[in-house]
């Protein structure tokens, strides 16, 4: 059981939150405190309860976010600061963000920013866009970071400082007494014994007498391969707690650690070395330290032990290169204490390592080291390539005598090099090195992790840096490679004055911290799977499909039913309703029956006692397929014609006359990556079922009134039988607009209950719900410029046709045609994502856009520029524009930013450095308000509910059924609840027929007035067919004579980035970002500034990290935060302006605003457009030059392989069609 269960489910602690279950995303940060009896120190250090295991904690304190404060007794000044600057919005990650910075502030109770950030990289945060949070806790730093702080010119801060509670880091619980001791521990459990010695003897007593046995210190390895691998380790040595293990000594040779300290203990060692050695001696410890860096984050190193890192011998580590490279010495130990002693050569699995030696390096002049990583992403990511670099020169020359160069992730494990070069550290050497790099580190085609072209080239690249690292430190060169210059980091908020003489009650228009900011900081605030456990509660797990494409021949759920705990098991002909569900067209199935289209299809379920007991069973079910030919890419769908109908197409203007006018016509296309929604709170459900056949469920869901009718559909019940509930959600952006697939499974009270009664929980894993749930729609759009756009745009229906809305941005174009068509995969139905396929249409137009500019050899902001919308043109689909800001929110970002000046700065950059180069861009938006979806364009419920007394129930039924025309069949009426009917009367006085019959008729003959229109229009229509045309209004455009209002007004936007790139890894920083947003009248300035720095950042991941991969057979490849990389807090732009556009009232909505969630996520393409504009000037380093593919998102692979130079043509990629990839580009 791990730290977070008992939190959780044993003691009923659920401020702990779960995200992922693999260490990755900091939700379960809690702090533990631990006494050393070896060293008579206290510790403190944070750590992800998801992977504690509860054997490891005797002895050992834990705080949770409750035990530092809470709203009814005191907040913590930590609590307190991240919630006055707004730094929580949905709140799920708050409480981990919240223990990372107590515990940090346990340590240090007067840090550097510098600490602040390396305390987050282990947490994630979906919707804060990262620098409220940085905002809030620069107030318990020493020295101010301007990083952080806000320019005093025209600025408005959004909180006030001096209303934060002082820290007084004197006022903490003290550590208890009775734990500051030590011994031996044993626990057994029903499949595994955990033996915790107190000394090294007992250790390898115990290693000889379970020779297989597993060795864990901080489990961040074992429980991974335990939760997502299905190991089974009977026998786990737990060491942590033996002196031996844990010393550090130091020695002429170097410093010697026990294989059991911590990658954080280590790295605090090494550090204070490098204060107090002299420089020549540190070679070694700078390398180390650089990698350790960016090891995973601060909760996973302050666990993970040096030994287990060496041991695990992954083929990416990030320090074994580093002391394969350096010759470190290891020390082995078997029983009766014979004693290994080897140099790290290779890598040792078969003996117990006790320590390991990191030397000094005595000869500045002989002896030069470096260490490397790349990685998808900067902050807690796993390595694409490491590296380490040890070179010895002959004494008083450049004449190499040993050149050793060690690589990860170019094989199974840690490699050295077996051939390289020696002679002078000049040219020759480097081509003789290269060439022999690039013969040695081959990899097939189709090796795990693909990426294999890059990987090549990588090796190359990365010797590269090495060897000009070394002539900068010969003093031979010191140019050619250029580190950044520091860039003056700060950050800046332009708001809109509130009007002098408003009222101070008037809150609209004013910073208001979000109303349960204060609850989600304290761990206070329930979410979904926070509810507290039911009696005798049972839980649901999923049987999923593992073929993409297959018929099911049969299904053997028989092992399973005999397995502890399992009440029953679920499939498609238990279903006592229908079978078809879906969002919008009912074209899918609660249960697959008789054929699975995509891997991660739901076939069945598993119902049982606990949650450990139903997900095991789910896997004990054995299912037997015919494979049929899967459809997993858009162009293996273009190549089958798999096309669902209609094909939509928007025209404006004459294209062949267009076509007769043009000077040029230019080709172009661009693929568009999905993107994972990755809320931080997974798909939830809590079924309880009530009386009368009634179903109440709380779902973590957007929309309420579809996923009750859904789950009603499923039951075979009328909807006004099921209840739906939603408190809060731990973030949305579209992934729960129709609630979780597998609710209406919960609700499936005839099947589930054995006994009467029984409530059913599921919450999917985090591997689970990326798999089953669709993500954002991939794009692939191609164009023919200059007078015609020809899009393929692969999504449903009203995303594809959002896109094509979408389909000229901002720009007014004379002659265009869109065409969208919708590709038939057999991946899981990708869903509604913020945005709803206009980014994807918008990004198509920017890459033409680029493209026209780059052929034109004319600057892209002049070409986009020129061709910006203007009050009264007309859009493609027919509307006439409005109140049109653009022009405004373009000339403002221009001055705010500071274009020109940047322009020219970056050119000269650019001349002056050959391998980084930086790119600027500025773009704009135009984006729709409202769904186009008319069933959505509506807002509101109101439900009347009474108490029944004497039979009261009855006649208010009859007396609707009187008045509606109705039976009485279709009328149900549930319990008194005050939150939806207030002010009630009570039921005396012989009264209630008469105040309760009236209030019925009232309201029945209301809505009787609201339905007659569509009576009359539809006189022989059903009940059911007059409420549905009520309930989807239509705002009048038709897409088949395009014609009609698509909407209601538009929102408007623009940005301006500057980045650079690493032109041998294909890295790049986001350096500024200006963003001008016309939000109308804000109602409230921090929510929507706010709104604008999320979203942006979400679209940060879209154009430039996040990459889902599948296999070419389906299956999801990237399924966690271990894998699947989102913006973390190291990706912010170091320069961030956010402005929100004045004097630009909306008369079409509420109090002159705009709606600001959704549109600002396509400022982020100005970061892709600038990446593109640095590769240009690399290119042009080559003598390449003009329009070139780059798709989205720009991850570093990308980036690097469109940097052509001389290393990437040593690397050719393997001839397409010759082997079969590890992942492919669906």
């Amino acid at each position: 059981m791990t730290l977070l269960t008992y939190l959780r489910r044993k003691l009923g602690l659920t401020g702990t939150k779960l995200g992922c279950a693999e260490g990755g995303c900091g939700a379960c940060t809690v702090m533990l405190s631990r006494y050393q009896t070896h060293t008579q120190q206290l510790l403190h250090y944070a750590v992800n309860a998801c992977l504690a295991p509860l054997c490891s904690l005797h002895l050992v304190a834990v705080t949770t976010v409750e035990g530092i404060g809470s709203v009814a007794r005191e907040l913590h000044p930590v609590q307190e600061r991240i919630a006055m600057a707004h730094g929580s919005q949905c709140g799920f990650c708050t409480p981990g963000i919240v223990m990372s910075m107590y515990a940090l502030l346990r340590n240090n109770p007067k840090p550097k920013m510098a600490d602040v950030e390396e305390a987050f990289h282990g947490n994630l945060c979906r919707c804060t866009g990262y620098r409220p949070i940085l905002e809030g806790y620069k107030t318990f730093t020493v020295v101010r970071n301007t990083r952080y702080l806000t320019p005093v010119n025209e600025a408005t801060s959004l909180f006030n400082p001096a209303d934060f509670t002082p820290f007084d880091p004197t006022q903490e619980v003290i550590f208890p007494p009775e734990l500051m001791r030590s011994g031996l521990l044993c626990f057994r459990g029903d499949r595994a014994s955990w033996l915790q010695p107190d000394s090294l003897d007992e250790f390898l007593r115990l290693k000889w007498e379970h020779p297989d046995a597993r060795v864990v210190v901080g489990n961040t390895e074992v429980g991974i391969e335990v939760k997502f691998k299905n190991m089974v380790y009977p026998v786990i040595l737990a060491p942590a707690f033996i002196p031996e293990l844990n010393n550090v000594s130091h020695t002429a040779d170097g410093v010697v650690f026990g294989a059991a300290c911590t990658l954080s203990h280590m790295g605090a060692v090494l550090k204070k070395a490098v204060e107090t050695l002299p420089p020549h001696q540190t070679e070694v410890f700078l390398a180390v330290l650089e990698q350790l860096r960016w090891f995973a984050g601060l909760q996973i190193r302050n666990v993970a032990a040096v030994g287990g890192n060496i041991m695990t011998a992954s083929p990416i580590s990030d320090l074994n290169p580093v002391f394969m490279a350096a010759g470190c010495r290891l020390t082995l130990m078997d029983k009766g204490t014979h004693t290994h002693t080897h140099t790290h050569t290779h890598t040792h699995t078969q003996f117990i390592l006790t320590d390991v030696c990191v030397f000094l390096f005595l000869r500045l002049q002989f002896q030069l080291v470096s260490a490397f990583k790349q990685s998808p992403r900067r902050e807690d990511d796993i390595s694409i390539v490491t590296a380490a670099m040890s070179v010895t020169f002959t004494p008083g020359t450049d004449v190499v005598e040993d050149l050793r160069l060690s690589y990860g992730g170019m094989a199974a494990t840690t490699v050295l090099a077996k051939k390289t070069a020696n002679g002078h550290w000049g040219e020759e050497l480097l081509q003789e090195a290269c060439s022999l790099l690039a013969k040695e580190m081959t990899l097939d085609p189709s090796a795990p992790g693909g990426m294999v072209t890059y990987r090549r080239t990588l090796t190359l690249s990365l010797f590269y840096k090495f060897y000009l690292t070394v002539l900068q430190k010969l003093r031979l060169q010191v140019s050619e490679h250029s580190e950044a210059e520091n860039i003056p980091p700060y950050l800046s908020c332009h708001l809109q004055a509130v009007p002098e003489g408003r009222s101070q009650d008037d809150s609209v228009g004013r910073p208001m911290m979000h109303l349960s900011a204060l609850k989600q900081a304290t761990g206070e605030a329930v979410y979904c799977d926070d509810v507290p456990l039911y009696e005798n509660e049972l839980y649901l797990a999923l049987i999923t499909s593992s073929k993409a494409h297959a018929n099911i021949l049969s299904v053997d759920a028989s092992a399973a039913e005999k397995m502890p705990g399992v009440v029953t098991c679920l499939f498609a002909d238990d279903i006592p309703g229908c079978n078809a569900t879906g969002p919008i067209e009912h074209d899918e199935t609660v249960l697959a029956h008789r054929q699975v289209t995509c891997v991660g299809h739901i076939i069945g379920a598993v119902v049982a006692d606990t949650q450990l007991h139903a997900q095991r069973a789910a896997k004990a079910v054995r299912v037997q397929y015919e494979e049929l030919q899967p459809i997993i890419t858009i162009q293996e769908a273009i190549a089958a014609k798999s096309f669902y109908q209609p094909i939509r197409t928007i025209q404006k203007g004459d294209l062949e006359a267009g076509f007769k006018q043009a000077d040029h016509i230019l080709e172009g296309e661009i693929h568009i990556g999905g993107q994972e929604h990755f809320y931080l709170e997974t798909n939830v459900t809590l079924a309880v079922p009530r009386e009368e056949g009634e179903m109440e469920l709380f779902v973590s869901t957007q929309s309420a009134s579809k996923t009750q009718s859904l789950v009603a559909k499923a039951l075979g019940v009328p909807a006004n039988r099921v209840v739906v509930r939603v408190k809060r959600m731990g973030g949305v952006s579209g992934g729960r607009r129709a609630g979780p697939p597998f609710c209406r499974l919960l609700s499936n009270r005839p099947v589930v209950a054995v006994q009467a009664e029984e409530t059913v929980r599921c919450m999917l894993d985090r591997d689970e719900d990326m798999m089953i749930t669709g993500g954002r729609h991939p794009f692939y759009g191609k164009q023919v410029m200059v007078m015609v756009m020809m899009m393929k745009l692969c999504s449903p229906v009203k995303v594809m046709e959002r896109a094509l809305f979408h389909m000229e941005n901002s720009y007014s174009v004379a002659n265009v045609r869109g065409r969208g068509f919708l590709c038939r995969t057999n991946l899981p139905s990708n869903t509604a994502f913020r945005g709803f396929g206009g980014p994807q249409g918008m990004m198509v137009t920017e890459s033409w856009m680029t493209d026209v500019a780059q052929s034109l050899g004319r600057p892209a902001e002049q070409v986009r520029r020129l061709n910006l919308y203007v009050e009264g043109e007309s859009t493609p689909y027919n509307q006439v524009l409005d109140q049109i800001t653009l022009d405004r929110c373009w000339d403002e970002c221009l001055t705010r930013s500071g274009y020109q000046e940047r322009r020219a700065a970056v050119d000269v950059y650019n001349s002056q450095n050959r391998w980084t180069k930086r790119g600027l861009a500025i773009t704009a938006f135009q984006k729709m308000s409202i769904f186009s979806v008319c069933v959505c364009v509506q807002a509101g419920a109101l439900v009347h509910i009474y108490t029944d007394g004497s039979g009261l129930h009855t006649k208010m039924v009859q007396v609707a059924s009187r008045v509606l025309g109705i039976p009485c069949s279709k009328i149900h009426i549930s319990e008194t609840s005050t939150n939806t009917v207030p002010n009630t009367s009570p039921t005396a006085a012989s009264a209630s027929s008469d105040l309760n019959g009236g209030a019925v008729q009232n309201a029945c003959e209301t809505l009787n007035q609201r339905l007659q229109p569509y009576k009359t229009k539809n006189p022989k229509g059903s009940w059911e067919d007059w409420v549905s045309e009520a309930a989807t209004p239509n705002l009048g455009y038709d897409f088949e004579t395009n014609s009609g209002r698509a909407f209601n007004y538009f929102s408007y936007g623009v940005a301006c980035s500057e980045v650079e790139i690493d032109c041998l890894t294909g890295a790049h920083k986001n350096l500024s970002t200006t963003i001008v947003m016309d939000v109308g009248n804000s109602l409230n300035p921090a929510i929507d500034i706010g709104q604008v720095r999320a979203p942006s950042l979400r679209g940060l991941g879209l154009f430039t990290l996040e990459e889902l991969h599948y296999s070419p057979q389906g299956v999801l490849l990237t399924r966690g935060p271990g894998s699947y990389k989102i913006p973390a807090f190291g990706d912010i732009p170091a320069q961030l302006t956010v402005s929100l556009l004045r004097d630009a009232p909306n008369q079409k909505a509420v109090f002159a605003s705009k709606a600001v969630g959704e549109p600002p996520l396509f400022l982020a393409a100005s970061v892709f457009y600038a990446i593109k504009d640095a590769i240009s000037a690399s290119r042009a380093e080559s003598g390449i030059s003009g329009p070139f593919r780059l798709d989205s998102p720009a991850s570093a692979e990308r980036i690097r392989n469109a940097c052509s130079d001389r290393f990437t043509k040593l690397c050719p990629p393997a001839e397409p069609g010759s082997f079969t990839p590890w992942s492919v580009q669906v």
